[in-house]
């Protein structure tokens, strides 16, 4: 489906509906768009089939960019200033614009865990790493930020030093680079926020200062709605399990007070069995003296006849 001049652009827009769906959702909408797509263009239709169902991480990343464009999109202008800047930075500039990257990606990281809770899907400690280690490629590598905008990630990317993040392996149509991902409010994502300059300013120390100490606090009250949200759901999920574990303990104590019933039934059946076998061979005993007894009479009849 694709030619020398890149991807075909009837695949981008249908994996871009595809993959701003529910990872449950992704497999049997696929195959039944595929299904629809083969009586009018086999090769699209073959070409749909095979997109692949992404990870938990890149799906996180794809809403992200759907559901949050502007935040997405100031992270990547921010990191294209540093890209920018760095050349010309002091190791102290350098130090505290590290700090400044990282300090937005966690905060990003922090939203794009709360949006996964609000689209229904937990994310993990390990997946929220993921997330963060693609928000970081995107930042210092210019070919991830555009392959994070198109929202069709499959898989997390990671930063590569100081060669190039290869993002086609890690795109549903690879050569995508350049598509941007249809926002759910429908307004293009490059235009979302403002364009960014990061200009190194030792007069600027104190407002970096408290952009930072700002940064820190909007990342540490988010931070803290997770936390307490996710303290809620366990503590929900701890008294369902305790309620469940009463109930258990309930039926055991059912059971055992039936085996101890059953215990005693079985103690007096074989009771009963072991009377009936005393009887039983007594009886044959008897059997046998009557049957000794009718023979015998029966000699002594043959010894007059």
């Amino acid at each position: 489906m694709a030619d020398a001049a890149g991807p075909d652009e009837a695949l981008i827009v249908e994996a871009d509906a595809l993959y701003a769906l529910a990872p449950g959702e992704f497999t049997p909408a696929r195959d039944a768009r595929a299904k629809e797509l083969k009586r009018e263009d086999a090769g699209l239709a073959a070409a749909v089939k095979a997109l692949r169902r992404p990870s938990v991480a890149a799906w996180l990343v794809d809403q992200l960019v759907r559901h949050e464009p502007a935040r997405v999109e100031e992270l990547l202008q921010v990191g294209a200033a540093l890209r920018e800047a760095q050349v010309a930075l002091s190791a102290d500039d350098l130090r505290a614009f590290t700090k400044q990257r990282r300090q937005l990606t966690a905060t990003v990281t922090t939203r794009a865990r709360a949006l996964g809770r609000q689209l229904g899907t937990k994310v993990s400690e390990a997946v929220a790493e993921q997330v963060e280690a693609t928000l970081t490629a995107a930042m210092l590598d210019a070919g991830a930020g555009e392959a994070v905008r198109t929202g069709l990630l499959v898989a997390a990317l990671r930063p590569a030093g100081v060669d190039p993040v290869d993002v086609d392996a890690a795109l549903a149509v690879p050569g995508a680079s350049g598509h941007v991902a249809v926002p759910v409010d429908g307004e293009p994502a490059r235009d979302a926020a403002p364009a960014l300059r990061v200009v190194p300013d030792d007069d600027g120390a104190d407002d970096r200062r408290r952009q930072e100490a700002e940064e820190a606090l909007a990342a540490a009250e988010e931070a803290l709605g997770v936390a307490e949200a996710e303290l809620e759901e366990v503590e929900e999920e701890v008294e369902d399990l305790e309620a469940r574990s009463l109930q258990a303990e309930a039926r055991v104590e059912e059971l055992r007070t039936r085996l101890a019933e059953a215990e005693t039934r079985q103690a007096r059946v074989e009771d009963q069995l072991a009377d009936a076998e005393e009887s039983r061979d007594e009886q044959r005993e008897a059997v046998d003296a009557a049957r000794a007894e009718r023979d015998e009479a029966r000699r002594r009849l043959d010894r007059w006849t």
